[in-house]
């Protein structure tokens, strides 16, 4: 088929009810439909905007936008080598969410509403067998290929799978992203020494910060923390006020389960609506946004909050917070309120995405962090989940 064809089928092809009713919501309302009409205009005509962050031609519309949408809905992300891999809705938002009209139009409620839609539909495909397509062994594109060998060359030794079985023997692409360690592959750190705490997530460390306050400028550069907008205005904030935070990153690639930094009684948990394609104007261009503004969107996505008190009293109360990025529709606990867990037990789960995750201590906790030897930052590699990440002085 010529590409003219595709194109002008692709133009033609009937939306999905879901995303026709994100068409009617941004026709029908001024402030949207003015917003996603400028946010296209905004994006420069000239490099690197021309091509989206995987190479693919901008889209200029957002017409074409919502057809994008209802394609990529109804399939997997195949494997490539950008640092968008696994996102393909965030690859083409990436340079109109950092305009001034998309930094505004994706931190509207009724916007960020209609994306929650959109991405449980998504997900419902995610979790069937049709989904199994892209884990495939084809050299580019496919998630046992060559490119994605190299990427995670320990995949099979550190992963349930079964390399001989169809797809590995995942019954879904949501099963393949969720997949669980082998025994013994992340052992936990000092099971028995309360002082160790350990690693919540295979993450690569962002950042590390004193003397939090418990209202900020979190949407300048450097992007402080602002305890009362991250915790969704919990009265529990005030006991963290000028105490630290640990916030690290996970890639597409990354196993995304969450685990118990610490043994106690799990006090809360909270699912909190948000942003889900919003990234911080003061960082400038970022070619997998929102990757630099994650600071900033500890404050405005969607995420999924757990106050732990731990058995330590040296620790005591803490809260762990699990932040999905762009893609990540569904922050999952698997735990529940009074449940008493171990260091190192599992606390719930991303649902396909990248995402970060921040850990949060009250002042009264002195910390010696053990980042394994790195400066926190984008240029940071993975830490082990379930290794000691911090030890109470």
């Amino acid at each position: 088929m010529a590409p003219a064809t595709a194109q002008k089928e692709l133009a033609q092809a009937p939306l999905l009810p879901v995303v026709q009713e994100f068409k009617e919501l941004i026709e029908n309302d001024p402030e949207l439909l003015m917003l996603f009409t400028q946010m296209f205009e905004e994006v420069p005509q000239k490099e690197p905007y021309l091509t989206d962050p995987t190479g693919q031609p901008q889209i200029r519309s957002y017409q074409q936008m919502l057809q994008e949408m209802n394609r990529i809905i109804v399939q997997a992300p195949e494997f490539n080598q950008t640092g968008l891999v696994g996102f393909p809705l965030n690859a083409i938002l990436n340079w109109p969410m950092a305009t001034h009209a998309g930094a505004t139009a994706f931190l509207n409620p009724k916007v960020n509403r209609q994306l929650k839609k959109i991405l449980a539909q998504w997900a419902v495909f995610l979790d069937s067998p049709d989904s199994r397509s892209v884990l495939s062994t084809d050299p580019a594109k496919g998630w046992f290929g060559r490119d994605a060998q190299k990427a995670m060359p320990t995949f099979v030794d550190d992963f349930i799978c079964n390399p001989k079985a169809p797809y590995y023997g995942f019954t879904s692409w949501d099963n393949f992203f969720t997949r669980q360690f082998r025994e013994g592959r992340r052992p936990v750190a000092s099971p028995k020494n309360d002082a160790v705490i350990a690693n919540a997530c295979e993450s690569a460390p962002f950042n590390l910060a004193t003397n939090v306050q418990l209202r900020d400028t979190f949407w300048i550069k450097g992007q402080p923390y602002s305890l009362y907008h991250m915790l969704d205005g919990d009265p529990l904030a005030s006991q963290f006020v000028g105490g630290t935070i640990y916030q690290a990153f996970l890639s597409a690639l990354s196993y995304h389960r969450w685990h118990s930094p610490v043994s106690g009684k799990i006090v809360k948990t909270e699912l909190i609506d948000g942003s889900y394609y919003a990234e911080a104007l003061s960082e400038g261009v970022d070619p997998a946004g929102p990757n630099r503004s994650q600071g900033y969107i500890t404050q405005v996505a969607s995420r999924g909050l757990v106050f732990i008190e731990a058995d330590n009293p040296a620790i005591g109360l803490m809260a762990v917070m699990f932040v999905g990025m762009a893609e990540v529709s569904s922050n999952e606990f698997t735990v529940y309120e009074g449940q008493h867990v171990n260091k190192g037990d599992e606390l719930g789960m991303f649902h396909f995405g990248g995402s970060t995750h921040v850990l949060i201590f009250r002042p009264e906790v002195s910390l010696e962090f053990d980042l394994h030897g790195q400066t926190p930052g984008l240029d940071s590699s993975n830490i082990p989940v379930r290794s000691r990440i911090a030890t109470v002085k």
